[in-house]
């Protein structure tokens, strides 16, 4: 684009009118000129070097708008001149860019003020010192481009004069993310930092210190509403809440005029909870910003204490002497975004190389060159003073605190740097290459990789939500203001600020605190337990009980109380229930296929034989004393032995069941995830809980008729028959079982396995202990009370 407004300015101007009366006639305005090096074309500059300087900061009397604040050197802008005057250098040094075309310079120094610029601007386009606007006498000293502002609005306002004589201007001006700004004429090239990239650098910075409570400071002109309406879309994004966006008077007198009415926002500014606020402002604005904010600091003594995060605009290192603006110290702790930069060869030499009482020395050198190193020349005019030393030239600017003068091209140099450069090979270009059009970049923008503090402000409405919580947002509250509610049971977070907790892999759960999943621990009953410890070792103790009094019977198989209530039901007695203790071991260790198919049919098989033994020596035992009355049926019955029938045609009835539930639906290993949190359960699922239960439902029966029948026996004499110890036997086996089921329904993994073995090894301990423990006193304790003369005296018989 510059090349094309190049084309247009080569095309002749308007000519020059050669009778001196009629120049004399136009009166024209006559404006100080602070720097002008002459050549074939000239390269006009309006950069900032002073500022305004407030009389009265307490604004109790501000002033008029003809009226004009005190203006103040800033030494650290001085390298803006610099900057231009080394460009300027270097492209003349350099044959192969502009042959035969000599770059001259024309600069000025903005203010800050509408009518300053203006004459300024006109002032470029006119000829030597004279403001006759497009008017030349010469063919040297054309005007080329002019470089400047470092301002937004006084870039506009000399946008408005030099876009009318298509005269490339390169700036800072505003901006807009989705179409150009058709305020600004095509003649206007912004050198400023793109501010898209800039508004995602913030939004990112305020992503990685968590902030989302923040506050906005932009100028109440188009570049600030195009900076906040491209801003905030990006923060409602990322859920950013914007509290608070202010709008500043850019200009100066403008601000002075409405001081009062400042006083007022920045007391509002200090009482409000926003910890973190966005300033979108230059320099000029910014520092218009301090005087209130110091003011007001010392009124009410209050401070902001807040962390203020600068864009690109404001350049820090610019504002100079630290003791010439107090009101710096408001911005203790601020975040700044840096202009890119980097190290031009040949610019620390050039400034080695000044000298103040050279002839060609710009205009401003001589000022400035007292102001930074305090002294005074010679000759200057001026009385000096007894406290300042006179100006020898040889002062060293390294020597000089960063803050006053730094020797390294600052950001904002450097795009001045770049942009007369960019001028030069536009031009270029335009006169050798008219077919091409080659773009001279200066280098990309980047932000510095910023680290994060030791202490961050709590920039925020709420606290964060941390791992193990989610957001929610109450109603009528804005996004950020939101709760923070635990993840619900199964589900976890492992995000601060999580919209929404997760559910964890199916072979996982969350842990304690809901931020992670652990893989959750196996439940089954294994060995190695102190559970299956004990239950094993009961198991075997009861096994070895069984088999000490099976070995005791069989020894004393002769001695009447054994013969008596049928002595091969005695052994099969025995025999079953020492397999329903050794069933047990089908319960404990990790379930596996074989053993899920045999732990339940085993087991109901065993204890079927094992009550109906019970219910054929019960009835063996009534029969007998049936039989002892003369007529009785008992005798036949008792010849045709219905106690095997029994023991051998109810156990082949559980079998038959046994095997239609291991045909039908089968048990077989299961991974039960979700019965017990934070565990997998190992088990043996029944397959059919129908048969389960069907299998339960026949031993029960078994156990109630055998129940029924001791209970109507009991009073038969004691010591020929068993009737007492079987009732009490089957009482105890009953009420176990019946407890068993409301216990195994509600318990769940390896409890419930304990609570069905315990089951087992109890009942059987009960019929153990109730029908055989009283033989084997009388065997081993008592054998004189183990005759059949004793027994028969006892029945009366």
């Amino acid at each position: 684009m510059i090349r094309l407004l190049l084309l247009s300015w080569l095309l002749p101007q308007v000519s020059c009118l050669t009778k001196r009366t009629e120049t004399r006639s136009m009166k024209p305005f006559r404006l100080y000129e602070n720097f002008h090096r002459e050549g074939d074309l000239i390269v006009g500059g309006n950069l900032p070097l002073f500022r305004a300087v407030v009389k009265d900061p307490s604004f109790k009397e501000y002033f008029r708008e003809q009226d004009h604040p005190e203006l103040k050197l800033v030494p650290k802008n001085y390298q803006y001149i610099l900057a231009l005057q080394f460009a300027i250098k270097e492209i003349n040094e350099d044959r192969t860019l502009l042959p035969n075309v000599t770059l001259g310079s024309r600069i000025y120094t903005e203010c800050n003020f509408a009518s300053k610029t203006m004459e300024a601007t006109l002032s470029l386009l006119s000829t030597g010192r004279q403001m006759v606007p497009n008017y030349k006498c010469n063919r040297r000293d054309q005007l080329l481009s002019v470089i400047g502002s470092l301002d937004a609005t006084t870039s506009r306002q000399m946008a408005s004069i030099l876009g009318s004589f298509k005269i490339p201007q390169l700036g800072y001006g505003s901006f807009n993310c989705d179409k150009e700004d058709e305020t600004v004429p095509s003649s206007f090239c912004r050198i400023d930092p793109n501010q898209v990239l800039q508004c995602r650098g913030l939004v990112q910075l305020l992503l990685y210190f968590h902030w989302n409570w923040i506050g906005l400071l932009a100028p109440e002109e188009s570049s600030g509403e195009n900076f906040i309406q491209t801003l905030t879309p990006l923060l409602t994004q990322n859920d950013i809440c914007v509290a608070f966006a202010r709008r500043v008077i850019p200009e100066t007198v403008a601000f002075l005029q409405h001081g009062k009415i400042w006083m007022k926002h920045i007391s509002d500014l200090f009482k409000s909870d926003v910890q973190v606020v966005i300033v979108f402002l230059d320099s000029n604005t910014l520092r218009n910003l301090l005087g209130p904010m110091s003011v007001m600091k010392k009124l009410n003594k209050i401070s902001a204490r807040k962390v203020w995060v600068l864009t690109a605009q404001w350049d820090f290192v610019t504002e100079g002497s630290q003791k010439q603006w107090k009101g710096l110290k408001s911005f203790h702790g601020a975040l700044s975004f840096q202009i890119y930069s980097k190290e031009v060869p040949g610019f620390a030499q050039f400034l080695s190389e000044l000298d103040p009482h050279q002839p060609q020395a710009d205009a401003f050198l001589c000022r400035w060159w007292r102001v930074v190193f305090d002294c005074e020349f010679l000759g200057s005019g001026l009385i000096p003073s007894r406290s300042k030393r006179k100006c020898t030239g040889e002062e060293k600017l390294e020597d000089l605190p960063a803050f006053v003068f730094s020797v390294t091209m600052t950001g904002h140099s450097y795009s001045i740097y770049n942009a007369v450069h960019s001028v030069a090979h536009a031009l270029h270009d335009t006169m050798h290459s008219p077919g091409t059009n080659r773009a001279v970049m200066g280098g990309v923008n980047r932000l510095p990789k910023l680290q994060p503090w030791q202490e961050i402000p709590f920039a925020r409405c709420v606290k964060r939500c941390p791992p193990g919580q989610s957001r929610r947002v109450p109603e009528e509250k804005p996004v950020c203001c939101y709760e923070c509610i635990s993840c619900p049971e199964g589900t976890f977070s492992n995000q601060t600020d999580a919209t929404h907790c997760t559910s964890c892999p199916e072979d996982q759960c969350p842990n304690k605190d809901g931020d992670q999943c652990l893989l959750k621990k196996i439940n089954f009953l294994p060995y190695q337990e102190t559970g299956g410890v004990l239950l094993a070792s009961l198991a075997l103790f009861l096994s070895l009980i069984t088999l000490l009094m099976l070995a005791t019977f069989i020894k004393q198989r002769d001695t009447p109380i054994v013969k008596a209530n049928n002595r091969s039901l005695t052994y099969v007695l025995l025999v079953s229930l020492l397999l329903c203790f050794l069933c047990s071991f089908l319960f404990i260790g990790r379930p596996r296929k074989v053993t899920c198919l045999l732990r339940q049919t085993t087991f109901g098989i065993v204890f079927s034989v094992a009550i109906s033994s019970v219910l054929a020596k019960t009835i063996t035992v009534v029969l007998a004393f049936m039989a002892t009355k003369p007529g009785n049926m008992a005798r036949k019955l008792l010849a045709r032995q219905p106690a095997n029938s029994i023991v051998l045609i109810c156990p082949l009835i559980q079998t038959a069941i046994c095997v239609v539930w291991l045909a039908t639906s089968p048990p077989f290993p299961n991974l039960d995830f979700h019965s017990i949190a934070g565990e997998i359960v190992v088990e043996c699922n029944e397959g059919s809980v129908t048969m389960f239960y069907n299998v339960l439902s026949f031993m029960g029966f078994l156990a109630l008729a055998s129940f029924t029948v001791a209970f109507l026996a009991r009073k038969l004499p004691d010591s020929f028959n068993e009737a007492k110890f079987i009732t009490f036997s089957m009482l105890v086996f009953c009420s176990v079982w019946v407890s068993f089921v409301p216990t195994y329904l509600s318990t769940k993994g390896k409890i419930m396995v304990a609570v069905e073995i315990f089951s087992i090894l109890a009942s059987g301990a009960g019929l153990l202990a109730c029908i055989f423990l009283p033989k084997c006193y009388i065997i081993l304790l008592k054998p004189n009370l183990n005759s059949r003369e004793h027994l028969m005296r006892k029945t009366g018989i």
